[in-house]
């Protein structure tokens, strides 16, 4: 998949890029969370396939929030000091993240054809939980940091996107 263009060519800033990745994380989350709902409703009984959905998620909120840690607070702090309380609370937000994720990692990591309403509902919450945080933290995240990084010239990011702007795959979002 080619990187995404502005109509003049040029190549999308990355702080364009980052919202778009951050939507497409808002959506799959929405898209679990009905998985659970409907679980919970009955209306599918495929635990298999909702522990995968749920891991896929998981991995690449994670490998994106890594990949901010890695790559782009870094490259931000060193060209905008002025950021860099900033990217420490959202590397707070991060750490907060993770224990979600390990926690719904853990819930999910054994379903299988006995899952039941109860654990569901224990996902479920988790997932309520992380949803509120996640759109509090990319809220945050996009008010601060997207015009420092559409600003930023980075030409290695443009050969080989690194992982915060990247999706399972490694596509980058359209």
């Amino acid at each position: 998949m080619q990187p995404p263009t502005e109509p003049t060519g040029r190549l999308a800033a990355f702080g364009t890029q980052l919202i778009d990745v951050h939507h497409w994380l808002r959506e799959e989350l929405s898209r679990l969370r009905d998985s659970v709902d409907a679980f919970l409703d009955g209306e599918d009984q495929r635990p298999r396939e909702l522990r995968a959905h749920c891991l896929t998620f998981c991995s690449a909120l994670e490998r994106h929030h890594t990949g901010e840690d890695r790559n782009a607070f870094p490259t931000l702090a060193e060209e905008f000091p002025e950021l860099r309380p900033v990217l420490e609370k959202l590397q707070e937000d991060h750490y907060l993240v993770s224990d979600i994720l390990r926690r719904i990692e853990a819930l999910v990591g054994d379903l299988d054809a006995e899952f039941d309403e109860d654990e569901a509902d224990r996902v479920r919450r988790e997932l309520d939980g992380l949803s509120a945080i996640v759109e509090s933290h990319f809220s945050f995240e996009e008010r601060q940091i997207v015009e420092a990084l559409n600003s930023l010239n980075a030409p290695g990011w443009e050969g080989s996107k690194p992982d915060f702007l990247k999706m399972p795959g490694g596509a980058v979002p359209d």
